[in-house]
């Protein structure tokens, strides 16, 4: 197995309530799941070739519960990454390169039928994990923002985290609102729905653990 680690933060939502009953090991709010990732490595390579600055965003569809399979998966890949970088990337993104369920994204692709062609494309990507904000935008793709959760009794913002010591995606992950449209093979709608971000710390082992 190559030696590899990606570090950044992340932020990604999905179809589901606040909070994401698949966090609690609960069946999906509507029954299927819909969700996308996006992630700034900020530290990370792949062997000896180095990641920093790049950036990701993976796509994500199941008509019923992750675990029950059937998905579709898209990797969609920083067009400023040169062809070694763009292998590394697609193998990191599909779960290649690493211990079997050590990580989500190798769940995701266990989980998942299709696989369809990466996407190489601009990704603008700002992202403030302490004030649970995202703004993201990949031309003809996906356009999100995120914005911490509201009170609906008093407007004010609500700050609440997930800590799981065990995790295969995260240990901590501030949760917010997230609202995105995606075109493509995978579509999706979100308004206001889960929202997540966390700082992200992967090898081919699994999650860097505090």
């Amino acid at each position: 197995m190559i030696d590899w680690y990606v570090e950044g933060i992340a932020f990604g939502g999905c179809n589901c309530a606040y909070g994401c009953p698949c966090q609690f090991e609960a069946l999906p709010t509507h029954g299927n799941c819909h969700g996308f990732e996006v992630l700034r490595i900020d530290r990370g390579h792949f062997g000896d070739l180095d990641l920093a600055g790049l950036k990701t965003a993976v796509l994500y569809s199941w008509p019923g519960a992750v675990f029950e399979g059937k998905g579709e998966l898209q990797a969609i890949i920083d067009e400023s990454a040169d062809a070694a970088q763009r292998d590394a990337l697609n193998r990191i993104l599909v779960g290649e390169e690493t211990e079997e369920a050590a990580t989500h994204w190798w769940v995701f692709r266990a989980m998942s039928d299709t696989v369809h062609d990466s996407i190489y494309a601009p990704i603008e990507y700002e992202v403030d994990m302490e004030g649970r904000t995202a703004r993201v935008h990949i031309p003809n793709l996906l356009d999100s923002t995120g914005s911490p959760i509201k009170s609906p009794a008093t407007g004010d913002e609500h700050r609440v985290q997930i800590r799981i010591p065990g995790g295969m995606e995260f240990e901590l992950a501030e949760m917010g609102s997230a609202t995105a449209t995606v075109s493509g093979v995978i579509t999706m709608n979100l308004e206001n729905t889960y929202g997540q971000f966390n700082h992200l710390r992967h090898t081919g082992s699994g999650v860097v653990r505090d």
